[in-house]
């Protein structure tokens, strides 16, 4: 399942990489400290401050206290090993000494060394410890130093690339644990805090707000992050976010920078999720995700318009995958998935939240919107290991109205596309053009509907009186345009 609902375009998606050294690409976090303590200790109550001229209580987070009393909780993590890497060819005496070796063609590879750092925050007192995987990544050994400057060599329990969670164990007992909290409960503009070592400097707490819950960001990850605007530096990765009253909410995980450093969007990991993660790893040492076989697309105006709905609201399903969880419970293109398991669905990236926190196997009821009425939907959700052939789906498009100039497809490209039917767009100008369609696009879809001729596509296209939604195949992308006609 893939959600993109943020351009990459300008912006690059950094993991938190620092002490880097012979090429490698890992991590660094430190944290701050005092005395440990053994005892699980209770969430801590946020402070209250008079507000100035109504004389009403403002509650402020207590972020001396959180940091003393959590900081020995968290820990600083090294890191080396070795990863593949090419040899650059272009280099002369580089190709003269793979002649004298006989390595000739192509661009052999070698192993590099890696050195990084990172963070992460122990979670047992056995010994549990969670980071990102991209912490841990081509690891060969992996040193784990508490804040009273203890080291002890850790185990990496197992990671999960997929939701960027690791889980590490270190031989000891009677260790401080930090107090997980619930993304349930965290609020858009709460107070929240982090500690790492940004840029190397150790222990250093950095504070902010939530921005923004549930996000979906373009790097086939299907993590509901939060976004907050706490200022978080190569060096903060696999660090704890805390939020007002202590509790672990997040693990921080990656920045948007054109620069590769801060520039005010941060995101963290869902405790909720990484825990989950955590137990299948402390359990079975692998982790299985559920998987639904959809790819979703957001809901705006104009395709709210097209469909009927009352608010640009849902998971907009623009392609299915074939012997899916998807397919079998009869989910179409076109279809708009309002709820699922009784949670709303407000943006697209609400879907991949509620799978990625589902085991394979379970139900999921869904409130599905098709061609104006309410649909009730229940798929058995299957694994993400399990292959399955990409959908099929039939379609076709309009002329005069778009702007568009069709066909229907030849043989040639029925047996290419391996689609049944379809209309090729040969030309588009007008509103068509304005929206996005391109020649050489195949139109699948009239606002949902199945099209097989250009008469269905005109007739589909009458009927409409402000925006259509067609479904376009590009190449292997199917997506929903909205086009704005009238």
């Amino acid at each position: 399942m893939k959600n993109m609902n943020l351009k990459a375009a300008p912006l690059v998606l950094a993991l938190l990489g620092a002490g880097i050294i012979g090429g490698a690409a890992v991590e660094a976090v430190h944290h701050v400290g005092t005395p440990a303590t053994a005892a699980v200790l209770p969430p801590m109550a946020p402070a209250t401050v008079p507000s100035p001229g109504t004389g009403d209580r403002v509650v402020m987070p207590d972020f001396p206290g959180i940091t003393q009393r959590y900081g020995p909780a968290v820990v600083n993590i090294s890191v080396t090993g070795t990863r593949e890497a090419q040899q650059d060819m272009s280099d002369p005496l580089e190709f003269f000494r793979q002649f004298q070796r006989g390595q000739r063609g192509g661009a052999p590879e070698r192993r590099v060394p890696v050195r990084g750092m990172g963070s992460g925050f122990i979670v047992g007192a056995d010994g549990i410890i969670m980071t990102n995987a991209h912490v841990v990544k081509d690891a060969n050994e992996v040193v784990v130093k508490l804040t009273d400057r203890r080291e002890y060599k850790a185990k990496v329990l197992g990671s999960d690339p997929k939701t960027d969670v690791a889980v590490l164990k270190i031989n000891a007992s009677n260790l401080p644990v930090v107090t997980l909290g619930s993304v349930d409960s965290l609020r858009v503009g709460e107070w929240v805090l982090a500690i790492g070592a940004p840029f190397g400097f150790e222990n250093t707490v950095t504070a902010g707000v939530v921005s923004a819950k549930g996000r979906s960001l373009p790097d086939d990850s299907a993590v509901p992050f939060i976004q907050t605007d706490v200022a978080v530096n190569p060096g903060n990765s696999g660090g704890p976010l805390f939020n007002a009253r202590g509790e672990v909410v997040g693990i921080n995980s990656q920045i948007y920078s054109q620069s590769g450093g801060y520039q005010g969007v941060s995101f963290a990991i869902p405790i909720d999720l990484a825990t989950k993660i955590k137990d299948q790893i402390v359990a079975h040492g692998t982790v299985e995700h559920a998987k639904l076989g959809v790819a979703v697309q957001e809901v705006n105006q104009s395709l709210a318009e097209s469909f009927g709905l009352d608010r640009p609201e849902g998971a907009l399903v623009a392609n299915v995958e074939k012997g899916s969880a998807a397919d079998k419970a009869g989910l179409q293109p076109g279809d708009v998935i309002r709820s699922a398991n009784g949670k709303p669905i407000v943006s697209s990236g609400d879907l991949p939240a509620i799978v990625a926190l589902a085991q394979p196997g379970q139900r999921l009821q869904m409130n599905v919107w098709r061609k104006g009425k309410q649909v009730q939907l229940t798929a058995d959700l299957g694994r993400s290991s399990d292959k399955v052939a990409a959908a099929a789906t039939p379609g076709k498009a309009d002329g005069g109205k778009l702007g568009l100039s069709l066909r229907p497809l030849d043989p040639q490209e029925r047996q290419e596309s391996g689609m049944r039917a379809g209309v090729v767009v040969d030309d588009v100008a007008g509103p068509a053009e304005a929206a996005g369609v391109q020649p050489g696009d195949i139109v699948l879809a009239v606002n949902g509907t199945p099209v097989a001729t250009v008469d269905q596509v005109k007739t589909a296209v009458a009927k409409s009186s402000k925006s259509i939604a067609l479904l376009i195949q590009r190449g292997d992308d199917k997506i929903f345009v909205p086009i704005r006609v009238g």
